[in-house]
This record gives structure tokens, C-alpha cells and sequence, in this order.
């Protein structure tokens, strides 16, 4: 006589059948992330020659993923994180000056919470684009680590709408990225 597992049908194939989850967000998919050929209206500017490409926006969770696209170089801000940050450099370098390391094309960068780092783009780059998860909050200091300013999902999520509604694609369009 066949054991029970040898006379079971294989249904590592089929989907699974049952009812959905309650309260479980859908899937969001964004094709060609790392083609990083985005037209620009998505590209929300957050500075002279800085923009963010929004691509989750974790309200429930207090974390948001975007590229971030730097096109000049010099000193782009000064900041202490609240959460763990992860970053995957992929295109240009960019670094920390309280760091010897540099976050160079292809390489992966975690930054613990509490860090406080003031982040450069050397000369020599024309565009850096930088993937980052972003748990919790930016707190942009001075020099002495006295906070000048916050940023975080919910700050983001208001820049584009506001973006996303000035170049008419409606401030709604943003929501799209929100789980």
C-alpha cells in the first residue's frame, strides 16, 4: 500500500484557492525601475537639481522607498535617521563626509538608526541616482546636530501630490504608490 504523500496529487503548481486576507493592500508593481527611464513629470523635484521618484509610500508602516536623481555636485544635506535606511547606488557614487566609505555604482549601503552623516556628490559626477528605503525620518541638523527640519513619508507623500497636481496629473496620482 502507497503512503499518504505518495498518493497525494502535486499541488505545487496550483494557486492558492482560499478567500483573500482581510485588509491586505494589492500588489504594486513598477516596470523597468532600474531602466531609470522615468518621463520626467514623475520625478518630483525636491531641490535646485534633486528629484525623488516615488515607489512605495508605507503610511501604515512609517517607511517609503524611492530613487533619488542628483544632478550636481557638492554638499546635498546634513541628516540624523530615526529608522534603518538601505541605499543601492545605481549610477554615479555619492558619500558621507564621517564616513571613509563611498556608495559607488552597484553597491549596497545600510545606514543604522541614529546615524548622522552629511551626505556629498563629488565634482566628477553628473548624476548620481540612488535607491533608498527609508524607515522613520530624516531630521536635517546643523553642524552641531541641532534639528533644522523633518522629512518623512508623510512629507513626501504631500510633495508629490502637490508635484503630481501642478503638471496635471492630478494629486491622486501619487496615491498609486501609498500601501
Amino acid at each position: 500500500m502507497p503512503s499518504t504523500a505518495q498518493s497525494r496529487p502535486d499541488t505545487t503548481a496550483v494557486p492558492y484557492q482560499g478567500e483573500p486576507l482581510p485588509n491586505v493592500p494589492q500588489d504594486l508593481v513598477i516596470p523597468n525601475v532600474l531602466s531609470l527611464d522615468f518621463d520626467e513629470i514623475q520625478w518630483v523635484p525636491q531641490g535646485p537639481n534633486v528629484w525623488f521618484r516615488p515607489l512605495v509610500f508605507s503610511v501604515s508602516q512609517g517607511y517609503f522607498v524611492n530613487l533619488l536623481r542628483v544632478r550636481k555636485s557638492g554638499i546635498l544635506s546634513r541628516h540624523r535617521h530615526t529608522g534603518p535606511v538601505h541605499a543601492t547606488t545605481l549610477r554615479g557614487r555619492w558619500h558621507y563626509l564621517e564616513h571613509a566609505w563611498w556608495a559607488t555604482e552597484g553597491s549596497h549601503a545600510y545606514e543604522p538608526p541614529g546615524d548622522i552623516h552629511t551626505l556629498e556628490v563629488p565634482d566628477d559626477v553628473q548624476e548620481m541616482v540612488t535607491l533608498f528605503h527609508v524607515t522613520g525620518a530624516y531630521i536635517y541638523v546643523d553642524p552641531e546636530g541641532n534639528p533644522l527640519g523633518v522629512e518623512d513619508v508623510f512629507s513626501k507623500l504631500a510633495s508629490a501630490r502637490a508635484h503630481y497636481e501642478s503638471v496635471g496629473l492630478g494629486a491622486g496620482y501619487a496615491d498609486r504608490f501609498i500601501r
